[in-house]
């Protein structure tokens, strides 16, 4: 059997069906023959033995009988004994129910023998009966013996020649079952191997012709799979094993068809990085404007880009920015589309998607409504003015996207291309779509920059406005205290002596006078830092110098109070490279509020120190300290704390504003530690000055 690789229309079903078909039919045949020759053999070795081999021993043991009984009468005639006699008798019947016992197994030939054996033996009988009446020895004796031995003989010729045809039969039986066994057993032989070999042969035919197909298929996988997108599975073979191979090319093929749309959205979307980074450059509307048009018409291989924007209390939305392929950007003012209807943009943001046509022409053609246009475009068709255009402009596909921002929309990108053979595909909308996005976010940001920067810009001017009318306020309070503060003093100098109560007074005017003027100095020190005016002098300065000014100075105070003041500084100079005057005004301001804060009974202290290359000044007290959730706002200019504001102690709150700003200008920094009721550490530190007289890097 010819087994033909690859046919058309053929099945590995098929196939495998043909080939075990055929192996199965030559194990029946097998089995059909073999149990074929074991029947036969069976039957003929049950024909010997059910019928030939009992006839053959039933007829030999007749014959033995009756020779047994024809000796027995003879001896008995020779001799005389009674016994043989009795012998005879005995045996006279036995050969008959023999010979009867063989005619149940015999054939119809065998039983005639018999039949014949059976009257040849009772002729023999009937003179063998005369021979035992007879008396031994008389002369009718003799003729009976002659008799009887003539009849014998017969009955014996008659039962050797069925003995020697049954014998014949057997050997001819039992040749005929080994010629049959015989030829069996070759003619197995023959089969198993002509079985043996067709199913060698069918087997490696089946094999090649399911495995090599298979082994194509899996070599295309394996170079698929190792980065080799070209290769394809050859389609022979069952139809299984080619349908297999159909879906590998296909897959395939959609893998090129993918990778070509991934390699187009990875081309888009670093075109669209480019825009975005390009668009985020700007705060300028205008900018972001020209640079959103001309970027996403040219990245997106646009013939025409329009950037449509929507304007406070305007019905309509009119053209903004407008770009070609051929011209770039158009000047402004130019409206090669006309304006849309508010409404229809508005319905058109509403929805959330890009409204996109690849055939525009036909639509127009039949003057029927846009296929899922926004608003009045989707039920009336586009106005006449906006039709003639599209048709100057030679628009075939179109995509509008809506730009907007949450619920606040600015407009929308109106992209359009000429070419029926490029229509607009879903990757490019997406990415119109995702840069659409970032130019709302981009006008959104740039429109609250606008705003942002006029509300600066106002409040820059108030702010100016302030500060002047504070410096101008403080000059002109200056003057006048400083006339008041003078005359105080010629009235305590030089007036003549003064009552006791008129020099309480005049003391009470004179601290107050003192007060207005630190506060005057701290607006003034306030409004220099604000407008970018304050400047320190910075020379050669001694801490502990200043320490020990500051102390006698705030020592009266203290001792006013109740308040133990302690100083500890080192034995040495400390040089700092300062202005004199705002260090000492730092030392002053930390002191003064120590003492101020600190009940009756409590202490201060005053310490000052080198570590590290600067110099530390440390300012403890164990006054009414500061809330945890406050000390963050602590240097901000006019912040008192709310212990402070309920015990009434009085303060403007500028005093820590100045001394963070003084020690930052000359390179320091200040830190607080408090615990409400338990009291507050400020610590400032400076750099110390070196041989030269330039301060030292920590």
């Amino acid at each position: 059997m010819r087994l033909t690789a690859g046919r058309r229309g053929e099945t590995v079903a098929g196939r495998l069906t043909m080939a075990f078909g055929l192996l199965i039919s030559l194990l029946v045949l097998l089995g059909v023959g073999s149990l074929t020759a074991a029947l036969v053999v069976d039957r003929m070795h049950n024909r010997v033995i059910t019928q030939l081999d009992p006839v053959a021993r039933e007829n030999l043991r007749a014959r033995e009988q009756a020779t047994r009984m024809h000796r027995a009468v003879r001896t008995y005639l020779l001799t005389g004994h009674e016994a043989e006699l009795a012998a005879y008798r005995q045996a006279r019947d036995e050969p008959f129910t023999t010979l009867a016992a063989a005619g149940r197994h015999a054939t119809a030939g065998i039983r005639r023998n018999l039949a014949a054996q059976d009257r040849q033996l009772r002729a023999y009988v009937a003179v063998a009966d005369q021979q035992a009446r007879a008396a031994p020895g008389s002369s009718r004796v003799t003729e009976l013996t002659e008799e009887a031995a003539r009849r014998f003989g017969v009955f014996h010729t008659t039962n050797s020649r069925l003995e020697k045809h049954l014998a014949d039969d057997i050997a001819r039986e039992e040749n005929r079952a080994e010629t049959i066994l015989e030829g069996g057993i070759v003619a197995i032989g023959l089969l198993l191997t002509a079985g043996g070999t067709v199913g060698v042969v069918a087997a490696v035919r089946t094999t090649r012709a399911l495995t090599r197909p298979l082994q194509g298929t899996v070599r295309a996988l394996d170079r698929l799979a190792s980065g080799d997108h070209s290769a394809r599975a050859q389609e022979k073979g069952p139809q299984e094993i080619r349908a297999v191979a159909r879906s590998v090319n296909a897959l395939a093929d959609e893998g090129d068809r993918l990778r070509t749309i991934e390699h187009e959205r990875t081309a888009l979307a670093r075109t669209a990085r480019a825009v975005g980074v390009r668009v985020r450059e700007h705060l300028s509307v205008e900018q972001i404007l020209d640079t959103a048009c001309a970027g996403i018409g040219e990245g997106l291989d646009a013939e025409h880009a329009f950037v449509l924007r929507a304007e406070d209390d305007s019905p309509v939305v009119r053209t903004a920015r407008a770009w070609s392929a051929e011209a770039g950007l158009l000047p402004p003012g130019e409206q090669p589309i006309p304006p849309v209807p508010l409404e229809v943009l508005r319905d058109h943001y509403r929805r959330g998607t890009a409204w996109c046509h690849n055939d525009l022409p036909a639509v127009l053609a039949r003057g029927s409504p846009l296929p899922g246009g926004p608003g009045s475009f989707g039920e009336g068709g586009l106005p006449q003015d906006a039709r003639a255009a599209a048709e100057r402009l030679g628009l075939v596909g179109v995509l509008v996207v809506p730009i907007g921002v949450g619920d606040e929309l600015f407009g929308a990108l109106f992209l359009a291309r000429g070419r029926r053979q490029r229509p607009w595909l879903p990757a490019e909308i997406e990415i119109a779509e995702s840069m659409t996005a970032g130019v709302g976010r981009a006008l959104h940001n740039a429109l609250l920059y606008e705003r942002e920067t006029r509300l600066v810009e106002k409040l820059r001017a108030l702010d100016k406005a302030k500060s002047d009318f504070l410096s101008a306020v403080t000059h002109e309070l200056r003057t006048p205290l400083t006339s008041i503060v003078g005359y105080i003093e010629l009235l305590k100098e030089e007036t003549g002596p003064l009552s006791p109560a008129q020099r309480h007074m005049l003391d009470v005017v004179d601290r107050n006078a003192n007060r207005l003027r630190a506060l005057i100095e701290d607006l003034l020190t306030l409004s220099r830092i604000e407008s970018g005016a304050f400047r320190s002098r910075k020379e050669p300065v001694d801490l502990v110098r200043l320490m020990a000014s500051a102390a006698d100075a705030i020592r009266p105070a203290a001792d006013a109070a109740s308040v133990t003041l302690e100083t500890h500084s080192p034995p040495r100079p400390l040089v700092l490279m300062a202005d004199g005057d705002q260090l000492d005004r730092v030392l002053m301001n930390l002191l003064s509020n120590a003492v101020k804060f600190t009940p009756k009974g409590g202490k201060v202290t005053f310490t000052a120190d080198s570590r590290d290359g600067e110099a530390v000044v440390t300012v403890s007290d164990t006054g009414i300290g500061i809330p945890a959730e406050e000390q963050e706002k602590l240097f901000r200019r006019f912040f008192r704390a709310s212990n402070a504001t309920e015990a009434a102690i009085p303060g403007t709150g500028l005093g820590l504003t100045i001394v963070r700003n003084i020690i930052a200008n000359h390179g320091g920094e200040v830190e607080v530690e408090s615990e409400e009721g338990r009291g507050t550490t400020f610590t400032a530190r400076l750099p110390i000055a070196a041989a030269g007289g330039t301060p030292l890097s920590p």
